[in-house]
């Protein structure tokens, strides 16, 4: 078995006697995750091109304004031009995301060093760890799980609604997209830490309630991939938004199956 040999004194700023690659996963993780904030931070400012024909962007489910489909009718005029309708909600979903106890790792790497990689030096002496501001609101978490479930349900109305054209049952690729994005989402969402430990992970012996045994076991056989439908899901919530803007401008074509 290979080994590293690994100094007991503290490393400074970069050191490190890995001779593998460890900085690349650091630096994915930094242009796949800027990319996602750049686009999605554009898209939730423009408030336009959301909707074709029965295709909903997920950024702006629900629809709170806008149209006559959505909940509160046209924009208040008091309501300041910069604020969409994806304003008022992007806030719940991407703060699921952002206190993720996987993306935390993730991005506490990439983006703040702390550290760069296993056994590399980072920029501070001092480990405060998630005890203290600001970290310590990352604990809020699974108050956060509540609102994603509830978006699933929401989501999963925008897919219904798909099928519908003009009256009339259909499929088309944009009805597949918006499958994919809930499919993944609910993946991503049903294997989340907190929710594993809500459906069982307090209790010291499961055999007693087989119910939520079996709960807690099919949580934890997708939490296993959690990181894997971290992505996959990112990456489609956003291709998602994409596919409607493009085919609303007309750009691309949105075929019928049937």
């Amino acid at each position: 078995m290979a080994q590293v040999d690994v100094p007991l004194a503290r490393l400074s700023w970069g050191q490190t006697r890995r001779r593998d690659y460890w900085w690349v996963q650091p630096l994915f993780v930094f242009l796949g995750l800027s990319a996602f904030i750049v686009y999605s931070t554009w898209a939730a400012f423009q408030g336009d091109h959301i909707r074709f024909g029965p295709y909903l962007s997920p950024f702006y489910s629900p629809e709170l304004f806008g149209s006559a489909n959505a909940w509160f009718g046209a924009m208040p005029h008091w309501m300041p031009v910069w604020v969409t309708a994806a304003i008022l909600i992007l806030w719940a979903p991407g703060g699921f995301r952002v206190t993720c106890y996987y993306y935390r790792g993730a991005y506490y790497k990439a983006f703040w060093a702390d550290p760069p990689s296993c056994a590399v030096g980072e920029p501070r002496k001092k480990y405060l760890g998630e005890r203290s501001f600001p970290l310590i609101i990352q604990n809020i978490h699974r108050y956060f799980l509540y609102l994603a479930l509830l978006f699933l349900v929401l989501l999963a109305h925008d897919v219904w609604d798909a099928f519908w054209f003009n009256g009339h049952f259909g499929m088309g690729v944009g009805t597949l997209v918006l499958l994919t994005n809930l499919v993944l989402l609910t993946s991503y969402t049903f294997g989340c830490h907190s929710l594993r430990h809500l459906v069982g992970g307090f209790r010291d012996r499961l055999s007693g309630s087989p119910v939520r045994k079996k709960a807690y076991d099919c949580v934890s056989c997708m939490n296993r991939r959690h990181m894997l439908f971290a992505w996959c899901s990112l990456f489609m919530v956003g291709f998602s938004d994409v596919y409607v803007r493009l085919c609303s401008m007309g750009i691309w074509t949105d075929w019928r199956i049937f």
